[in-house]
């Protein structure tokens, strides 16, 4: 398999993280990476393409050839060819509350940071819309403040003591906050969830900010 990526980018980040955390917990799977340069236009190169109409970013190229284009749909896809150990959790009210964990981290921090950065800033060079990015902007204490309430109880991570896929979603999250130079509202409990992730060996493989 091959993993089309770009370094500071957050869907291939969390690809990415899911599986140095996967390795870090014994289960090492072989994917190889490859680079796409974003900031000179290469995922609009026929091409890349011809991997992803979109021109999206991860593309997980299959062995046979066939790709897959979502983040999620990677994981999983993934996740099912090397369930244990699982980034979801053991039984289904764990895994229930994991992906609504990643949930929320997706659609509630990550979306909103980088729509906000896309709409002041953007790397890829998209126009200015003020209005937009204070929407946007407004919306990343929400998502921060209900994680912040989980992580209230003393975890660790997100679900507990042991690392599942919001935690990885969330990493990458602020990862491009800080490549945008977006300064990111603080939590006292998500801020201590940073420096705490940022120290795992995974994180250290993988972030580069």
């Amino acid at each position: 398999m091959k993993l089309y990526f770009f370094p500071v980018a957050p869907n291939p980040t969390r690809v990415r993280l899911y599986l140095a955390e996967k390795a870090a917990a014994g289960c090492a799977i072989e994917v190889e990476e490859v680079l796409v340069n974003l900031p000179k236009g290469e995922q609009r190169e026929p091409e890349h393409l011809a991997r992803n109409p979109a021109g999206g970013l991860p593309v997980l190229e299959l062995d046979d050839g066939s790709f897959l284009t979502e983040s999620l749909a990677i994981v999983q896809y993934v996740e099912d060819l090397h369930p244990e150990p699982s980034i979801w959790g053991d039984d289904p009210v764990s895994r229930a509350r994991a992906r609504e964990l990643e949930r929320i981290a997706e659609l509630r921090v990550l979306h909103p940071i980088a729509w906000t950065i896309h709409t002041t800033n953007s790397p890829l060079g998209l126009p200015a819309n003020p209005p937009v990015a204070a929407h946007f902007e407004s919306l990343t204490p929400i998502g921060l403040g209900l994680l912040n309430d989980k992580l209230a109880d003393g975890r660790p991570f997100l679900s507990g003591e042991r690392v599942t896929m919001g935690d990885c979603t969330l990493a990458a999250a602020f990862q491009f906050a800080r490549f945008g130079k977006l300064e990111v509202p603080a939590f006292v409990h998500v801020q201590a969830w940073d420096a705490r992730y940022r120290e795992r060996p995974a994180a250290k493989q993988v972030l580069v900010l």
